[in-house]
């Protein structure tokens, strides 16, 4: 299964693309951050360097962890679902479940192994860029140099490599079976991290005002509820659904494709319900304190000044990972689709109607993703405004929001239509004989 599983690589390089750059981001995240970890440890480095160090791989290491799980879990999924036909034809000529597992974990193994390799160099580069970062803001000495070590690439390379396993095993799973035992996991872990997540955000009201963990609850209160909400997404676009009230054939068929197909979009709607809720909570509650200090007539301490930097940074790597995460979702996703696409035209669809159709589905699957994540978003925000301003809902919130919308609105949008264009210019006939 292993020759198969090289074999399909070099026959049909292009499918895997969209992974490798999962993988290749990535790892160039973890080392990058981790690298902090490798410069911390050299001799001579003073306490609040190494501390601001230390915590920087630390927090934005953990979130990358999972957002390599994330990202690279969306594409094999997709992968996966999109060779179906492949995979039985597979069983038919004698596999066996576990040797297609292993033919798809071995391809994933191999792709990421490519990836992380790649991500070395830039991961160099972006280490000591980021260092510089550290340095020009005063919370690490010009004296400490830049170290690439062993903490960075064993983390890299073994983080990618885990995670593409783990993501490859979940996404051959329910094409072999066992969804029913996946979907009963999911609900489970579902509910856990909405609890989790309401509780956290609750505990803000235990703190002061001027407590120096004020902003971690909350913030950990909205990731966890998004995730929640993120794993439950083929059910919320399900119940999204059932309330829409849209007219025309680009509307019916829209909601009709949406409905048959929640179970493969919830890796677009989970990636728009976290990049919504971790960017909106975080920039906003970061903004009310900067406010709040600001009118106080204080200056910002060394940790304020760490915690500032990491949200800022931390928002910064979900942003770029999460569009990457769309266009390659939405591309495999809508490119798969030229057959479809075809058979609509022959039956007398225009290119424009069929334009219509992927522009409403588009709208649908961003205005779910956006509600849900600004619902998460504000179950943090709100408990953390009122115990630091005595205010409820703070009016940065308003202009960080409409910024989070318009970007997600335009790589939802625009990459749905700029590859339903592209795959319109085959020709009806050709599109229907595609595969």
């Amino acid at each position: 299964m292993f020759v198969l599983a090289m074999r399909s690589i070099r026959q049909r390089p292009g499918r895997f693309l969209a992974t490798l750059l999962s993988a290749f981001l990535g790892a160039a995240i973890v080392m990058t951050f981790n690298s902090m970890h490798d410069t911390a440890g050299q001799p001579g480095v003073d306490p609040v360097s190494k501390e601001t160090l230390s915590t920087a791989a630390g927090v934005v290491g953990g979130y990358g962890t999972l957002l390599v799980f994330f990202a690279i879990a969306s594409t094999l999924t997709v992968n996966v679902r999109q060779r179906a036909a492949e995979m039985e034809l597979l069983r038919c000529s004698g596999a066996t479940p576990a040797q297609i597992k292993r033919m798809v974990v071995g391809e994933a193994l191999a792709v990421a192994l490519v990836g992380a390799a790649l991500a070395i160099g830039p991961a160099l580069l972006g280490g000591r860029a980021l260092l510089e970062v550290f340095q020009d803001s005063g919370q690490v000495a010009r004296s400490v140099g830049h170290s690439f070590g062993p903490v960075a690439l064993s983390s890299g390379i073994g983080i990618t490599l885990s995670a593409a396993v783990g993501a490859a095993f979940l996404a051959v799973r329910r094409a072999t079976g066992g969804s029913r035992q996946r979907g009963r996991a999911r609900t489970v872990l579902a509910y856990a991290a909405l609890v989790a997540g309401a509780a956290s955000a609750t505990s803000t009201f235990v703190f002061s005002a001027t407590d120096a963990a004020l902003m971690a609850r909350p913030a950990y209160g909205a990731i966890l509820l998004s995730v929640g909400c993120a794993l439950r997404a083929p059910r919320l676009l399900a119940a999204v659904l059932d309330r829409l009230p849209l007219g025309g054939a680009s509307g019916w068929l829209a909601v009709r494709n949406l409905r048959e197909r929640a179970g493969q979009l919830a890796g677009i709607l989970m990636s728009l319900i976290l990049f919504t809720a971790v960017a909106t909570a975080t920039l906003t509650m970061q903004a009310v304190e900067s406010d709040a200090v600001e009118a106080s007539g204080m200056v910002k301490s060394v940790d304020a000044k760490n915690l500032e930097t990491l949200n800022f940074t931390v928002v910064g790597i979900i942003v770029v990972f999460v569009c990457v995460m769309l266009v390659n979702s939405l591309y495999a996703a809508t490119s798969y689709r030229v057959r479809e696409f075809g058979q609509q035209r022959l039956a007398g669809a225009t290119p424009g109607q069929v334009l219509g159709l992927v522009g409403v589905e588009g709208l649908i699957l961003m205005v779910t993703g956006v509600f849900f994540g600004t619902l998460a978003a504000l179950a943090g925000v709100v408990p953390f405004t009122v115990a630091r301003t005595d205010e409820v809902v703070p009016g940065e919130f308003f202009g960080i929001g409409a910024a989070v919308v318009a970007v997600a609105a335009v790589v939802t949008l625009g990459t749905s239509l700029a590859t339903a264009r592209r795959t319109l210019r085959t020709p009806a006939v050709g599109a229907v004989a595609v595969a």
